[in-house]
Order: structure tokens, then C-alpha cells, then sequence
């Protein structure tokens, strides 16, 4: 790595399917969020339809239309029901 990469968390099934919780990657370019999600769901289909995860970049929910840049923190969580 070259030093710039972004800090990714993953949570409750996530973290199973990718067998960590916390993982460092490298990223030389803002990349949408959309765009490492389906890079994510490339790199483990067992996460099924991405479309269903959620992203928090820097502590902020996020859409598919925002940008990762490095240095960032990202996290992915699948949504949460409650009755």
C-alpha cells in the first residue's frame, strides 16, 4: 500500500461473511459509493443483493451517489428492523 486507504468496519452479518470486522484497504482515488459496494459484492457474493446494505462514511449515512476518499472510515451494516 502507498498510504492511502480508508478504514472499513463491517457489522453483524457482514463482518460473518467476510469473516472480520475491521479491515484496511487501499484506495488512490475517490471511488463512488455504489461503485465499492458492487466491488465489495464482487469480492463476496454471499453478501447477496448489495442494494440492501447500508454504508455509513466518516460516522454519516450514505447513499450509492456519495464518494469514498481516502482517509475515510466506512462502515457497512445491513438495515435495521424493529417493531
Amino acid at each position: 500500500m502507498n498510504g492511502a486507504t480508508i478504514e472499513v468496519l463491517y457489522f453483524a452479518q457482514v463482518a460473518e461473511h467476510l469473516g472480520t470486522r475491521r479491515e484496511t484497504q487501499a484506495l488512490d482515488a475517490p471511488i463512488s459509493a455504489g461503485a465499492w459496494l458492487d466491488a465489495l459484492a464482487a469480492r463476496c457474493p454471499a453478501l447477496g443483493p448489495v442494494n440492501r446494505l447500508k454504508l455509513a462514511i466518516n460516522q454519516e449515512h450514505a447513499g450509492r451517489q456519495d464518494t469514498i476518499r481516502p482517509g475515510d472510515e466506512v462502515a457497512v451494516f445491513e438495515p435495521v428492523t424493529g417493531g
